[in-house]
């Protein structure tokens, strides 16, 4: 129980001497700005003989990067990846107040810096600075131009590149798809790029439909969203309309329409028969089929096929020409009929 007691006092007693080296837990700081990282040692009680500041990035050993001693003056030391940028506040620096302030930025500083006195008789006591680097990122998203088919595929992507943290990349749609895992890439200038993508087993009816990317950072107000439109590439889909069942002989102007959708927009439209003959009281006139005047030699198959990069479509449409027309009989109301 003692043993516990002492290593419990021991502990306090190495907090509380932590924390006399007054510094700031973190500083946040842009890329190619100047940023100061104070340090102070108040009213010490003992003799400060020596200061030094070290550079620590994760997973890295700690780096000297600037030294003071009352005796012999401040030293940088030239293996530092700071050597010529970084540099005591005042001028000569003082073991009482020895900030230092570290020019032109860049993302690789970010770190820990540790502020570090030597002192008499205690030995060194040091205090801890996190410098945060925040790049803004830069953002794009585009929607991929894929096929119609039933195996998922990537419709759209959504890319945040350069940026310190890493950004929040979300999707907002109607469609019934899925979001990749983001995949995140450090950069040589300790800078992240983030990817996301969105999947999709993609149909003809999906064309146009809308997709949102929305990318959030610390260094933006709001975030950014880009809306996009899916691209779906599909054949022609095809269907005749305008015959209503009631075709008969002498009928005068009756036609036949050949509705079409596809993309590639169609080019080209083709009219035929089953039996391969068209009748001669038949005109095509682009996508419609006019007949100026109806006769047995109508009574045929009618097929439509429409072409575009992709592939055709088609539709047929069998005509069965009545001697007469056949006139709808009414049914009067059996409660009118007693009136």
């Amino acid at each position: 129980m003692s043993g516990l007691l002492s290593a419990l006092i021991l502990l306090i007693i190495q907090g509380s001497l932590a924390q006399r080296v007054r510094v700031e837990p973190e500083v946040v700081s842009y890329p190619g700005q100047t940023v100061t990282l104070r340090c102070q040692f108040p009213n010490p009680g003992k003799l400060l003989t020596q200061v030094s500041w070290m550079f620590e990035q994760t997973n890295a050993d700690r780096t000297n990067i600037a030294v003071f001693h009352p005796s012999f003056g401040a030293n940088y030391p030239t293996i530092s990846p700071l050597s010529g940028r970084v540099s005591f506040v005042t001028d000569p620096p003082s073991l009482e107040n020895p900030s230092i302030k570290i020019r032109e930025v860049k993302m690789t500083d970010e770190g820990r810096y540790i502020c570090e006195y030597a002192t008499y008789p205690s030995g060194n006591e040091q205090g801890v600075t996190s410098l945060v680097l925040l790049a803004k990122p830069k953002n794009i998203a585009t929607s991929v131009t894929v096929t119609a088919g039933k195996t998922p595929v990537i419709v759209a992507r959504c890319e945040s590149s350069n940026g310190c943290p890493a950004a929040n990349i979300s999707w907002s749609t109607a469609l019934n798809g899925n979001v990749t895992m983001p995949i995140e890439t450090k950069n040589p200038d300790n800078t992240i790029t983030v990817q996301s993508a969105y999947m999709l087993a993609p149909h003809p009816s999906d064309n146009g439909k809308d997709i949102n990317c929305t990318v959030s950072h610390r260094t933006m107000t709001q975030p950014e969203t880009f809306p996009m439109k899916l691209v779906v590439e599909y054949p022609p889909q095809v269907k005749i309309v305008g015959y209503d069942n009631n075709w008969y002989r002498g009928q005068t102007n009756a036609y036949l329409t050949c509705q079409a959708d596809g993309n590639p927009v169609p080019t080209t439209v083709t009219w035929k028969t089953l039996s391969g003959l068209m009748p001669e009281t038949v005109q095509v006139q682009e996508n419609r089929l006019v007949v100026q005047k109806v006769d047995d030699t109508v009574n045929t198959t009618f097929i439509c096929e429409v072409r575009n990069s992709l592939g055709y479509g088609r539709d047929q449409i069998s005509v069965f020409v009545r001697v007469t027309r056949n006139y709808t009989s009414f049914r009067l109301d059996p409660a009118f009929m007693k009136i």
